[in-house]
């Protein structure tokens, strides 16, 4: 029997400590516990699929939570019913002892895991659609109380009409008129084409101004 540990997150900026620590007090080898940093939007993590191509009937696979099987009800019951069907080996869900599949193998045994796999994974997915949910409503609040999001608007320095003046006549390269401005290709050009509509709004105010 070999025993193995899977740890996801969902992002690279997340830390995977406290599965680790988990997994390092249940004495599992470091060669057998396959870390994934990913979006769960798909099933394709690389180390997930390595540790599948380990195991072997009679194994047993240790995960801290239900929902590092994956992103949803569905594929929580879809990975769950792989690794117990079609591979043979247990799970042991560390923060829920119910879901251990080496115990209580006899047929009520099986149903009480069965009836608790699915109430937990439907939680899971609950909880995860209502974080979304709440993200999204203080990101709509936070937009209507004019907060940015995305990177900050590099705005261009105080003299730039001077420095595209400069630029136009041959006093300055391009790549000089770019370090004067501090500003990127794509962000001067853009920069420029903003002054060029504001230039042109200032004249026809200007030539239907008596």
């Amino acid at each position: 029997m070999g025993e193995y540990g899977y740890v996801r997150v969902s992002s690279t900026e997340q830390n995977e400590g406290r599965q680790l620590v988990a997994m390092e007090e249940l004495n599992i080898p470091s060669g057998r516990i396959f870390v994934d940093k990913q979006s769960g939007k798909d099933f394709n993590r690389p180390n997930y699929t390595a540790m599948m191509g380990k195991l072997k009937q009679g194994d047993v696979v240790y995960i801290k939570s239900i929902d590092r099987l994956g992103r949803n009800y569905e594929e929580v019951q879809n990975q769950w019913k792989i690794l117990t069907k079609e591979k043979g080996v247990d799970i042991c869900v560390i923060d829920m002892p119910l879901l251990d599949t080496r115990m209580h193998k006899d047929l009520i045994g099986t149903f009480i895991s069965d009836i608790v796999l699915q109430i937990l994974s439907f939680v899971a997915q609950s909880e995860r659609e209502n974080i979304k949910s709440r993200q999204k409503e203080g990101i709509r609040s936070a937009k209507a109380r004019g907060v940015q999001f995305g990177r900050p608007i590099k705005k261009p320095p105080e003299n730039f009409r001077m420095l595209v003046k400069e630029w136009e006549q041959g006093k300055l390269t391009f790549e000089q008129a770019l370090t004067e401005t501090g500003l990127k290709e794509a962000t001067f050009y853009r920069r420029l084409r903003e002054l060029r509509i504001l230039e042109s709004k200032k004249r026809t105010i200007k030539k239907y101004t008596f």
